[in-house]
């Protein structure tokens, strides 16, 4: 499927609120299933914009976390260290 650049924009915003795809489906419109199917395919525009959306959050996220961590919240220091083993794990 073919995806106007504001569909992709809006793609990437809901995305960003970790908004399921069926749900971003109706707001644009759209069968779910054939968007399920674009994102799908690596390097598609509909998969580029719904990743972006995805770790632009995951970056705000992460930045929060981090900060909690470094002023010693328990919870935040856990996460922190899981995130630096799943990050070690991936080099």
């Amino acid at each position: 499927m073919t995806y106007s650049d504001n569909e992709l924009k809006q793609i990437e915003q809901l995305a960003s609120l970790y908004l399921p795809i069926s749900d971003i489906a109706v707001i644009l419109g759209i069968n779910a299933e054939a968007l399920r199917r674009d994102i799908k395919i690596k390097g598609s525009p509909a998969e580029k914009a719904y990743t972006k959306g995805k770790v632009s959050s995951k970056i705000q996220l992460r930045k929060q976390e981090m900060m909690l961590a470094k002023v010693g919240s328990p919870l935040a220091l856990d996460n922190a260290r899981k995130a630096l083993m799943d990050m070690e794990d991936d080099e």
